[in-house]
């Protein structure tokens, strides 16, 4: 059992210091009743004192009742102590929080959406969460411990701040096959998952009271980040075509948009909206930050090119993650960013944490070069066109006219926009009572919602599953 008992030269005895120290801990329930006290040999070593000075402090324990001896076995605290010691009322400290603080506590409620369940369902339309169960967990362990056993001593150290550079490199070499991103390993920031790579935009990007654009409604994530740090939020309205660059604020530092699955409506921006937006970003001279965080899935027709792939100017900052498509505990994440900037990021990220863990992107560089990352995408592509299909055919045999359905493209959610006024929370409160979870949409807006919505993930559904939760779903719509 290791101590804390802090000992001064200059103040009384240090038998009475450790005496204080070891009723302290016990009063305070610290080391509780039943358990056995450090060796007086052993606490005399961790404190850097002789043992005789420990021997009179646990004389003095033992004298007062607070510590009983136990032949051949050691010293105890008796049984039942600290229930019978009544202990005085702390008075907490008023404590004062920074303005990022107070931002930060005010958006507990909305970040960390969807929720984890109190109880959970039978049916559980849960977005946002990859499909971990056919994901070849067995091929990763194996990489993995090859690196642990067979990586120099040097790999063990700290490592450079933007990333290890085999997978920077093949983090460029996906992006420039999958989703036509024009990039070198030198623009490249590894991070740990999307969300720190938008802390990290903002950090670098956004000064207190900065107008910045963001689509409505929008990723809560984006939302959060952005009011956290002070920004001033102009929301661009979104239709069927995603974000509508007609609706663009006169002057913005920055926008950020979701062009490929926008979140959540799951709208795609088409070719001739991408346009406008970088006009508009030219003639404003203002900075576009790309969450591509879905870009890997596409059902219907030829995906489009990333927006970052059409920008002749170097002011997009692209981000992706890793985590829709391997499994979210990895927490590695990319930005990819224009030159000019890539200094910053790189310090940016060095301040905040130093590195991302380096074991992981070694491993996670290997599955990406050795094609087995885009053999597993496949794979993933097609049982999540499998369930989609599923999932459009029980809702068209369901829910029949009762709804309208957006979002079914790309990606792997939907949003269902019922077609008569209905509450959104009595609506989830009810489908909850036949074992289904959905999700209302409400909350990802910035200004009031013109109607309710629900969003549907499905990529951690079975086919029969998905059939019976949209039944349920039928008979509480």
């Amino acid at each position: 059992m290791e101590l804390v008992i802090p000992l001064s030269k200059s103040g009384e005895p240090f038998f009475r210091q450790i005496y204080k120290g070891l009723r302290q801990a016990i009063l305070s329930g610290a080391v509780p009743s039943g358990e056995r006290l450090p060796s007086t040999r052993d606490l005399a070593e961790q404190l850097g004192v002789s043992r005789t000075v420990v021997l009179l402090a646990y004389e003095q324990l033992l004298a007062e009742g607070f510590a009983e001896g136990r032949g051949g076995s050691g010293t105890y605290v008796p049984g039942g102590l600290s229930r019978t010691i009544p202990m005085r009322e702390m008075r907490l400290a008023r404590l004062k929080l920074s303005r990022y603080g107070s931002a930060a506590a005010a958006a507990v409620g909305a970040v960390d959406s969807p929720g984890r369940r109190s109880s959970p369902v039978r049916y559980d339309f849960a977005y946002g969460r990859s499909a971990i169960e056919s994901f070849p967990l067995e091929i990763w362990r194996k990489i993995m411990l090859r690196h642990a056993r067979r990586a120099p001593l040097r790999e063990f150290e700290y490592g450079p701040a933007a990333g290890s550079l085999v997978l920077r490199e093949a983090i460029c070499a996906h992006l420039r096959r999958s989703r036509a991103v024009v990039c070198n390993p030198s623009e490249v920031i590894v991070v740990n998952g999307s969300q720190q790579a938008l802390d990290l935009v903002t950090r670098v990007l956004v000064e207190r009271g900065d107008r910045v654009a963001i689509e409505d409604p929008q990723y809560d994530g984006t939302r959060e980040v952005l009011r956290a740090a002070g920004a001033k939020l102009l929301p661009v309205p979104v239709d069927r075509d995603g974000l509508n660059p007609a609706k663009l604020p006169e002057h913005a530092a920055l926008v950020f948009v979701t062009p490929s699955h926008q979140f959540p409506t799951g709208a795609i921006l088409p070719l001739a909206r991408r346009f406008e937006l970088l006009k508009w970003a030219r003639r404003k001279n203002s900075i576009i930050v790309e969450n591509d965080h879905d870009g890997e899935f596409h059902y219907e027709g030829r995906p489009l090119e990333s927006l970052q792939g059409l920008d002749r100017e170097g002011r997009i900052v692209y981000l992706g993650t890793f985590s829709r498509t391997v499994f979210p505990a990895l927490r590695i994440g990319y930005l990819i960013v224009p030159k000019s900037l890539a200094p910053a990021f790189t310090a940016a990220k060095w301040l905040n944490d130093l590195h991302s863990a380096t074991l992981e992107q070694e491993t996670l560089a290997e599955f990406i070069n050795s094609g087995m990352y885009e053999r597993h995408l496949r794979r993933l592509r097609r049982r999540n066109a499998v369930r989609r299909e599923v999932l459009l055919e029980a809702i068209h045999k369901y829910l029949e006219r009762r709804v309208e359905v957006t979002g079914d493209g790309s990606g792997a959610h939907v949003v269902l926009w019922p077609l008569r006024r209905i509450a959104e929370d009595i609506a989830i409160g009810q489908a909850a009572m036949r074992g289904v979870g959905i999700y209302g949409i409400s909350h990802c807006f910035l200004k009031r919602p013109t109607r309710p919505g629900f969003i549907l993930g499905y990529s951690r559904m079975n086919e029969a599953e998905i059939r019976e939760g949209i039944r349920l779903l039928g008979e509480t719509l």
